[in-house]
């Protein structure tokens, strides 16, 4: 073998080592940035709960496993209009039912997120599919939920509806049963996997 063959082969084995090994380092770390980014305040609670970081990451992607297999579409035109007039009714209704208008959002939402394509599963596995897509709004979102269930004052269950507002006029934009920020992250976790 010729000296300058040995030397490419050197090199070769050189930076294919160098890259395995910057890959070992940037993968997690890459994985825990991807899963911020797309879950945001979600990420950091669920950590909390899980009690490490590995758990919480792991519940996160089993989150977007779920959803993978949604057929999550978008809303058509009729569907996005009768839910906006429905939205105006218990808007209007807020100023004498505060409690009732309020808890009419939430429903309002529920059957967005069903005609969206998200299964119902319960408020706990609700909020969970939906952090995949929406993972800024769902703090708001139990925050709201919170203030509902409760013996709350009028400014409180003003602040509900503003949060159920909020989620329900990202949900009515969506597209494909995602916020463009989801498609983004969508396409960045397939590529991620790959």
């Amino acid at each position: 073998m010729s000296t300058g063959l040995i030397i490419l082969i050197i090199v070769l084995v050189v930076v294919v080592a160098g890259a395995a090994a910057a890959f070992a380092v940037a993968g997690p770390a890459g994985r825990s940035r991807r899963l911020q980014k797309r879950f945001g305040p979600e990420y950091d609670q669920v950590v909390t709960a899980s009690g490490s970081r590995r758990a919480g990451e792991a519940e996160l992607t089993q989150r977007e496993q779920r959803v993978s297999n949604f057929e999550l579409s978008p809303l058509t035109d009729e569907a996005r209009a009768s839910y906006t007039a429905r939205w105006d009714e218990l808007q209007e209704r807020f100023v004498d039912e505060p409690a009732d208008a309020t808890a009419e959002a939430w429903r309002l939402v529920e059957s967005v997120t069903r005609d969206l394509g998200y299964p119902d599963d319960g408020y706990e596995q609700t909020l969970a599919d939906l952090s995949v897509n929406h993972g800024a709004m769902v703090g708001r979102l139990r925050d709201a939920r919170d203030i509902t269930d409760k013996d709350a004052d009028t400014e409180e269950l003003r602040v509900a509806l503003l949060n159920y507002r909020e989620l329900f006029s990202e949900l009515l934009a969506d597209q494909n049963g995602t916020t463009r920020r989801g498609q983004e992250n969508a396409v960045a976790s397939s590529a991620a996997q790959q």
